[in-house]
C-alpha cells in the first residue's frame, strides 16, 4: 500500500509539545500512572537539544477544577481515575526530570489532545512543524498529532519520547501514526533536525 506511509517531512520551523508527561502518568504509584522512566529520559534528551537550538517547548497538563469536571462529564464517566488530578495535587504537575524552565509554558487541558481547549494553535503560528512527545501514545499522544496534522502543522514523533500503559496499545498507535498522521523516528534523529 504504497499511497499509506509517506513522509510528512520536516519544515523550517519546528516547536516541540511534551504532552502529559506530568507525575500522575509518569509514577506508578498514581491509579493513571505506568513507568515511564526511558520516556522521560529520552525527552529530556530531546528537550535539551531544543533548548540548545531556540526551538519553543510547551507543556500540557491535565487539570479537573469545577468547570473542567462539567465540561468533561462524560470523558469523567468512562475514565474515573482522571478525577485525581485536581487543582492544587502532585499529580498534575510536570516531572521535574524534564528541567521545566520558567519560560515554557504549561498548558492546562481536560481533553485528550494538546489542541483542544487551549491557545496551543495560536502560540505555534508561524511555526511549520511539530514535535510531539508525551503519553499516552494511544491517547493524548496520537490526538494531538491528528490535530496537529490538522492545523496543517507536520508532526515528527520521537518513538523514544512516548509511552503507554499498554504494550500494545502502544505499538498498533505508533504504526497508525505512521501509516496516516506523522512520521515516527529515532530520537537521534529528531535531536539532528532540532540541530540543524
Amino acid at each position: 500500500m504504497t499511497d499509506f506511509g509517506q513522509a510528512a517531512g520536516v519544515g523550517e520551523r519546528p516547536a516541540v509539545v511534551v504532552v502529559d508527561l506530568l507525575r500522575g502518568f509518569t509514577d506508578p504509584a498514581c491509579p493513571l500512572g505506568a513507568e515511564m522512566d526511558d520516556v522521560v529520559a529520552a525527552t529530556r534528551t530531546l528537550l535539551d537539544a531544543a533548548r540548545a537550538a531556540a526551538v519553543p517547548v510547551i507543556f500540557t497538563t491535565v487539570v479537573y477544577d469545577e468547570a473542567n469536571e462539567r465540561a468533561a462529564t462524560v470523558f469523567l464517566r468512562k475514565v474515573p481515575a482522571l478525577r485525581v488530578l485536581r487543582p492544587g495535587s502532585q499529580w498534575i504537575e510536570v516531572d521535574p526530570r524534564l528541567g521545566r524552565r520558567d519560560g515554557e509554558p504549561v498548558l492546562a487541558k481536560a481533553f485528550a489532545s494538546a489542541f483542544f481547549g487551549t491557545p496551543l494553535a495560536a502560540m505555534l503560528a508561524g511555526h511549520d512543524t511539530l514535535v510531539v512527545c508525551g503519553a499516552t501514545t494511544s491517547g493524548c499522544v496520537r490526538a494531538t498529532v491528528v490535530d496537529a496534522l490538522q492545523h496543517n502543522l507536520a508532526p515528527i514523533v520521537p518513538r523514544e519520547c512516548v509511552g503507554d500503559r499498554w504494550q500494545g496499545a502502544h505499538d498498533a498507535s505508533l504504526f497508525d501514526i505512521e501509516a496516516k498522521y506523522g512520521d515516527v523516528v529515532a530520537v537521534d534523529e529528531v535531536v539532528a533536525i532540532l540541530a540543524r
